[in-house]
C-alpha cells in the first residue's frame, strides 16, 4: 500500500510540474508555421480541409475564442488533452494491472519525451493520440465484456480518429487487426453493438471523403501518394536509430519487452488477454511503422508516427520494470527524466530568442519558429510608409499563415510555390482565392524567405517571381539569428511591370569556411552576383561592422552552374578582402558580406561562424 502511494504521489507532482511547463512553453512559443496554418484553416471553418479533417482547425478557432488571439489560446485545447492523456493511461494500466503499475506508467508516460511534450503544439497528433488511446481502452474493456458504455467509448475514439488525421486509417487496421488475431476478440466483434460503433466512425469519414469528391481526391492523392516515394531509402534506418533516443533507449527496450512478453502463449501477470491485446496493438503498430519508413517521406517530420502503439506498450511497461535488477530499473528512469528535460529544454531554447541565436549554423536550429515577429515588426513599418489599402503577398504558405496569424489576418495572398504543393495546401489556398493572380489592384508588399527552397534552386525561384510580379525593386532585408531565418520585403507598384528580370544578389564566401580558426591576417574570397544589374561592391562584415571593402570583380565564372544567371558583369564576380584575427578579441565571431547592388540596393548576406584563438 505505501508503495503504490509513493508511486501515486511521484505521478501527480510530476504531472503538475509538466504540465505547467508545458504552458509556459506553448505561452512563449512563436507558432510553428504549420500550426499558423491551421488557424488560418480555423477562421476559414468547414467540414474537412485539403491537408486533414477538420478537427484540428476547430480546436485552434475554439480556443482562440476561449482565451484570445495569441499563441497559448491557440495551443489550449491541445494542452488540455495531452494533460488529460497520462490520467486515461493510469486508468487503462490500473484496471489490468494494478494501481501502483497504472501510477507508474502514468508517470513513464509523463516521462518519455514524445509523450511529455504532446499538447505544446497546436497539431492534429494531439485529438489522433487521444482517439487512439480511447480506442485502446475501449478494446480491452470489450475484450472482457460488451456493453454499451465501452462501445460508446469506441464509437466517441472513432470519431474523434477520423476527423483528426488520415493516418487514423492505420490505428483502426491495427485494431482490427489485433482483434482478429485474439478468439475473444473474434468473439467481440460478432455482437452488433461492436458493428454499430464501427458505423458511426465510419460516418465521420464522410465530409473528408465528400471533400475529396469535390476536389479531385486532392487531399487523398497528396497523403497517400505524391508526398511518398513508395520506393526503399536506405536513409528510413535514421528512423529506427532516432526513436530510441525520443523514448529513451532504456525505456524503448522495456516496451519490445513487454510486447514480446505479452504475444507469448502465456504471458505472466493478471489479464493474459489484455496484455496480449496491448502487445500485439502496440507491436504490430511500431513494426509496420518502422517498415513503412523505409518507403514514405523522410524529409517531414515523422518521428511522431509510431506515438499511438507506444501508448499501447507503455500500460504494461511497469510490468516489465518490476522485474529488472534495482540498478537497471532506476537507471531506466533516471534516463526517461533526462530524456523530457532535454525536450523541454529544446522547446525553451526555441522560445527564448537569445538562446536560439546559439543554435544558428547548427542542424538542429528551430528555423520554422524564428524570426516571425521581427518580420510582422518589419511589415507594419513598411505598411506604413505605402499608400492605404496595399496589400501584403507571401511568397509561400509558410509566410502568409505566420504573418497572417500576427497581423490578425487570415486572407493574405500567397505565390504560387513548390512548398504549397509539398505540404499538400495549394488545393485549400485555390478554394480561398488566396493563391495565384492577386484579383485585388493597387501597390502589394511582397514578402519572401530565401530559406523556404533548398539554395541550389533559389536563383531559379527569384526567377519564378520575376514572371509572376515583374522585375524586383531593391529589398529591405528582415535578418534573425545572423541571417539563418532570412526575409526579403519588396515594395510592388500597382500592376505587374514589364522588363528585364531582378533579383535579390546571390553569394557565397570560399574562404575561410565555416567555424575556421583565424590566425593573424586571412584572405575573405568568394563570388557574388545580381542578376539584372550586377552589384557596385562587397562589404566585409565582423560581427555587423564594416571591416574591409573588398576587390570586386574578380575572374570567376559561376555561369556554369547558375545557368539562369542574367548579371551583366559575368565572369568578373569574383571578390577578395584580407581579414585581420589579430585585431579581434579572442572567441567566436561571426563574418558576413554586405551586397551593394547598382540599383541601389543594400543587402546584408547570411553570417557564418569563425573563432579567434586566446593568445
Amino acid at each position: 500500500m505505501q508503495v503504490g502511494q509513493r508511486a501515486r504521489n511521484a505521478f501527480v507532482v510530476l504531472w503538475v510540474v509538466i504540465t505547467a511547463l508545458k504552458a509556459v512553453v506553448a505561452a512563449r512559443l512563436p507558432l510553428f508555421v504549420d500550426e499558423a496554418f491551421y488557424w488560418q484553416e480555423g477562421r476559414h471553418l468547414a467540414a474537412a480541409y485539403s491537408d486533414l479533417p477538420a478537427l484540428t482547425a476547430w480546436m485552434t478557432r475554439f480556443g482562440e475564442e476561449l482565451a484570445g488571439h495569441h499563441a497559448f489560446g491557440i495551443r489550449l485545447p491541445f494542452l488540455v488533452m495531452g494533460a488529460l492523456l497520462p490520467w486515461m493511461v493510469v486508468r487503462i494500466s490500473a484496471r489490468w494491472f494494478g494501481a501502483r503499475f497504472g501510477w507508474q506508467a502514468g508517470s513513464l508516460t509523463l516521462l518519455m519525451p514524445l509523450s511529455a511534450t504532446l499538447g505544446i503544439l497546436a497539431v492534429p497528433d494531439v485529438p489522433m493520440a487521444f482517439a487512439a488511446v480511447l480506442c485502446l481502452d475501449a478494446g480491452a474493456r470489450l475484450l472482457r465484456n460488451v456493453d454499451a458504455g465501452s462501445a460508446l467509448m469506441l464509437a466517441s475514439g472513432l470519431v474523434l480518429g477520423a476527423l483528426s488525421h488520415y493516418r487514423f486509417i492505420g490505428v483502426i487496421g491495427v485494431g482490427f487487426i489485433a482483434l482478429l488475431l485474439l478468439p475473444e476478440g473474434r468473439r467481440t466483434l460478432r455482437d452488433a453493438r461492436i458493428w454499430v460503433a464501427l458505423t458511426v466512425g465510419i460516418v465521420a469519414w464522410l465530409p473528408l471523403l465528400a471533400w475529396n469528391l469535390d476536389n479531385q481526391d486532392a487531399g487523398l492523392k497528396f497523403q497517400l501518394v505524391e508526398r511518398h516515394p513508395w520506393a526503399f531509402q536506405s536513409s528510413g534506418l535514421w528512423f529506427l536509430a532516432i526513436q530510441p533516443l525520443l523514448v529513451t533507449p532504456l525505456l524503448c527496450i522495456a516496451m519490445w519487452q513487454a510486447c514480446v512478453a505479452g504475444i507469448r502463449p502465456l504471458p505472466a501477470g493478471p489479464h493474459p488477454v489484455q496484455w496480449r491485446y496491448f502487445a500485439l496493438v502496440g507491436g504490430v503498430s511500431t513494426l509496420a511503422i518502422f517498415l513503412l519508413g523505409f518507403f514514405t517521406d523522410v524529409e517531414r517530420i515523422s518521428f511522431h508516427w509510431p506515438l499511438p502503439g507506444y501508448f499501447a506498450l507503455l500500460v504494461a511497461v511497469p510490468l516489465i520494470l518490476g522485474r529488472w535488477p534495482r540498478l537497471w530499473r532506476r537507471l531506466a528512469w533516471v534516463l526517461a527524466l533526462a530524456g523530457v528535460v532535454c525536450a523541454f529544454g529544446y522547446y525553451l531554447v526555441a522560445a527564448s530568442p537569445a538562446l536560439r541565436e546559439q543554435l544558428a549554423g547548427n542542424k538542429f536550429y528551430p528555423r520554422n519558429f524564428a524570426g516571425w515577429q521581427p518580420l510582422a515588426d518589419a511589415v507594419r513599418e513598411e505598411l506604413a510608409g505605402m499608400p492605404e489599402g496595399t496589400r501584403v503577398v507571401a511568397g509561400s504558405f509558410k509566410v502568409g499563415a505566420e504573418l497572417g496569424f500576427l497581423r490578425d489576418d487570415a486572407s493574405i495572398h500567397v505565390l504560387p510555390h513548390p512548398l504549397n504543393d509539398k505540404h499538400g495546401r495549394t488545393a485549400q489556398l485555390a478554394l480561398w482565392k488566396l493563391i495565384g493572380e492577386d484579383p485585388h489592384p493597387g501597390q502589394r508588399l511582397l514578402v519572401l524567405a530565401p530559406g523556404d527552397q533548398r539554395y541550389r534552386d533559389l536563383l531559379a525561384r527569384y526567377h519564378q517571381v520575376c514572371a509572376l510580379v515583374g522585375p524586383l525593386p531593391p529589398p529591405r532585408v528582415v535578418s534573425t539569428d545572423h541571417g539563418y531565418q532570412r526575409f526579403l520585403l519588396f515594395r510592388l507598384p500597382a500592376g505587374k511591370q514589364q522588363g528585364a528580370c531582378v533579383t535579390p544578389a546571390m553569394a557565397w564566401v570560399n574562404m575561410p569556411e565555416p567555424d575556421a580558426v583565424v590566425r593573424g591576417v586571412v584572405d575573405v574570397q568568394g563570388w557574388a552576383f545580381k542578376d539584372g544589374v550586377g552589384l557596385a561592391g562587397v562589404d566585409v562584415l565582423v560581427d555587423g561592422k564594416v571591416v574591409a571593402v573588398a576587390d570586386y570583380g574578380a575572374d570567376y565564372d559561376v555561369t556554369g552552374y547558375w545557368k539562369v544567371s542574367t548579371d551583366p558583369y559575368h565572369p568578373k564576380v569574383g571578390f577578395n578582402a584580407h581579414l585581420d584575427g589579430a585585431a579581434l578579441a579572442p572567441g567566436r565571431h561571426w563574418l558576413g558580406l554586405r551586397l551593394r547592388g547598382r540599383d541601389g540596393s543594400v543587402e546584408e548576406w547570411q553570417e557564418q561562424p569563425f573563432e579567434v584563438p586566446a593568445r
